[in-house]
């Protein structure tokens, strides 16, 4: 957590934020940080939005980077939909592509997490060009046995678990109900449970940074191995003891190996961004 001196979490308010229209749908975004400064963009976990980042804000706004998030279509305060296109995120790879279009960023580093992290990974390969540099964590690019059965696991607790309900309900409002389950079903759906798409990671060229807790319960730390041994000199940081929520659970710890990560490998390149 970043935290003030009194111990408080720091907070900082966007430069920019608001919904815009991409592909005929509109996006919730915010923008932090200097205008001018090498643009990071953050693709949030499934079930996830923009606030599920509210401890790199501040750290990378305040590292010298612009800091773009935004909930993904179909959640958060963007509009709803009726599907989710997983695991192909067919629609949400064109999505991130306008939104380079619209701020004008010709070459971006992409920070993902779980299905955030599937997204860069495509987006990574499709249009290396405009990606800088990569970090991943908690990404899949195949279903594991353990998947369904994690994913299994969420449905009980979101059953269950009123606390639970409460927090995803503050996040997506009325569309609580359709995004966790859309977002189940299309994941749980027996025609993806083949889907693969470790073919793809070859077409990567950027610096990549792969990132996955030991303790993952929907992915085992071979996951992780097999992404990173694809990508031709990919970075592989295994992280004990975390779980699949890593950047929330251990902000600090995880800030600051990115930042690294990002201060060698895209600042050198940002001038030609």
């Amino acid at each position: 957590m970043v935290t003030a001196e009194n111990g408080e979490r720091i907070t900082i308010k966007p430069e920019i934020s608001g919904r815009f229209g991409f592909n005929h749908h509109k996006l919730y975004v915010e923008i932090y940080g200097s205008l001018d400064s090498p643009a990071v963009i953050l693709l949030h976990h499934g079930l996830g939005s923009t606030k599920s980042w509210r401890d790199q804000y501040p750290f990378f706004a305040g590292s010298g980077y612009r800091v773009i998030a935004y909930d993904r279509w179909g959640y958060g305060k963007s509009d709803p939909r009726r599907y989710f296109s997983m695991p192909s995120f067919e629609e949400d790879l064109q999505d991130l592509e306008s939104l380079l279009d619209e701020f004008k960023i010709n070459k971006a580093a992409l920070l993902g997490h779980s299905d955030g992290g599937t997204i860069a990974l495509y987006f990574a390969a499709r249009q290396p060009n405009r990606v800088a540099c990569l970090s991943t964590v908690a990404a899949h690019v195949f279903v594991e046995e353990t998947m369904p059965v994690g994913i299994y696991a969420i449905q009980q607790t979101y059953q269950t678990d009123v606390e639970f309900r409460e927090k995803l309900q503050r996040v997506h409002g009325d569309k609580t109900e359709s995004v966790f389950w859309g977002w189940c079903s299309s994941w749980m759906n027996e025609r993806n449970l083949t889907w693969d798409m470790r073919s793809e990671l070859s077409k990567i060229t950027c610096p990549t940074l792969v990132i996955q807790g030991i303790d993952d319960e929907h992915a085992s730390p071979q996951h992780a191995r097999e992404i990173a041994e694809a990508i031709n000199n990919a970075e592989l940081w295994l992280v004990p003891a975390a779980e699949h929520m890593l950047p929330q659970d251990y902000p600090d710890l995880f800030n600051q190996r990115v930042l690294e990560f990002l201060n060698r490998e895209f600042i050198p390149c940002s001038t030609k961004s």
